[in-house]
């Protein structure tokens, strides 16, 4: 059913955890499935992820792909993130899915997309909230 590379980075996930003081901190989920994923990195002076990791629980699919896309971006600049797209995804994980599996692969990376964007914006303008509801801490914002 699903290719070994695929059951590897579900049984042993990369870049599964926390970072103790990360630079960006963002939780989303799916709805239509359950799915959920914590995206936390640390980018350095010169705009390049330097750690990265996730925490989560989904479906073979989701975790998966959470853990493929945490090894992929390493040493990435947040642009080159940004300019990550669905085929991406479904290239790193080299099968076809059917349109409710290409939402769990794509979790992760809108995910980061997210947290990325809340960095971004709070550092164009540091007056400005990070959180839209104004309760989050070290741009963290979880949406439900």
């Amino acid at each position: 059913m699903y290719q070994e590379n695929i059951l590897d980075h579900y049984e042993n996930p990369y870049h599964r955890g926390a970072l103790e003081t990360p630079t960006l901190d963002y939780r989303d989920l799916n709805p239509l499935c359950g799915d959920e994923v914590r995206v936390q990195a640390r980018v350095d002076e010169s705009g390049c992820l330097v750690e990265a990791y996730f925490d989560g629980a989904g479906c073979v699919i989701s975790l998966a792909s959470a853990s493929m896309l945490m090894e992929a971006v390493g040493g990435k600049t947040l642009a080159e993130i940004k300019a990550m797209e669905r085929q991406d995804m479904l290239d790193l994980l080299g099968i076809p899915l059917t349109t409710m599996r290409v939402k769990c692969a794509m979790l992760t990376l809108r995910t980061l997309e997210k947290s990325i964007h809340l960095y971004e914006s709070a550092a164009t303008d540091p007056r400005r909230e990070p959180c839209p509801l104004g309760r989050c801490q070290r741009l963290t914002y979880t949406r439900r």
